[in-house]
């Protein structure tokens, strides 16, 4: 790894986070840190505890032990509620959306966690970007593919003016081109400020577009680094392949 510092404010902190589900313990004492406008991809294997720990740090499952801070503030034992009106957004897996509301309409949802005054730039940006939504922003949402609906709950995130953005595995149901698309427009927010934290199984797509990678194994940190690093690494291939990481 480079020796290069991570620039920035700490906008998310993450210390020694334990989730349980009854008596399975899933995350083990999990730290790590989201600066401003810093995109930062968590990667590891299926059953890892990705997706608990989005879930633990947006209010939306219990921690049994552990801290995070957001901006400055404890959010450990915060609501889910207040913690979106914080500005921190979490895209869940599966496109979430509601099917029988308009595309317009779901995107007017996504925006009314939080008030913002350029609303409209914002949609027309995201139409611009995805037609094959704006095509039909005028549909029930339930009229959409699968991968649609996708690229349609991604598009509620940004439009609810996130300070941090977390995507849960954006890429199910999509062409690659179409990911490649998301995570470009996801780089590009983090280049505007918005923090960017994304959990995917695309290994190669998620470190050709994030600054920085966290690899998790089992529930626990192991390993970090520069994304242009990690791609050819041995701690990769050690938690994908199962191969052991070269000596120093």
């Amino acid at each position: 790894m480079t020796a290069r510092e991570r620039s920035g404010d700490i906008l998310l902190q993450v210390e020694d986070l334990h989730v349980a589900y009854g008596t399975a313990h899933v995350v083990h004492g999990v730290s790590f840190t989201v600066r401003a406008g810093e995109f930062v991809v968590m990667l590891g294997r299926n059953g890892a505890g990705k997706t608990t720990i989005l879930q633990a740090i947006s209010g939306l499952i219990p921690k049994r032990a552990g801290r995070v801070g957001f901006a400055g503030d404890d959010i450990s034992r915060a609501s889910a509620r207040d913690i979106v009106q914080a500005g921190l957004i979490q895209v869940l897996e599966g496109h979430r959306v509601f099917t029988s509301l308009s595309v317009e309409d779901n995107l007017l949802i996504g925006a009314a966690a939080r008030s913002r005054t350029d609303l409209k730039a914002t949609i027309e940006e995201i139409y611009e970007e995805f037609p094959e939504i704006a095509d039909k922003r005028h549909q029930q949402a339930s009229r959409l593919s699968g991968g649609q609906q996708q690229i349609l709950a991604v598009a509620q995130g940004i439009v609810a003016d996130p300070r941090l953005l977390m995507l849960d595995e954006p890429s199910g149901g999509l062409a690659p081109i179409v990911v490649d698309r998301i995570l470009s427009f996801a780089a590009k927010l983090a280049r505007s400020g918005v923090a960017v934290l994304l959990v995917e199984q695309l290994v190669e797509k998620a470190l050709k577009h994030a600054d920085y990678g966290y690899l998790l194994e089992t529930g626990a940190i192991g390993g970090e680094g520069w994304a242009a690093d990690l791609g050819d690494s041995d701690l990769i291939r050690r938690i994908y392949l199962g191969g052991h990481e070269a000596a120093p």
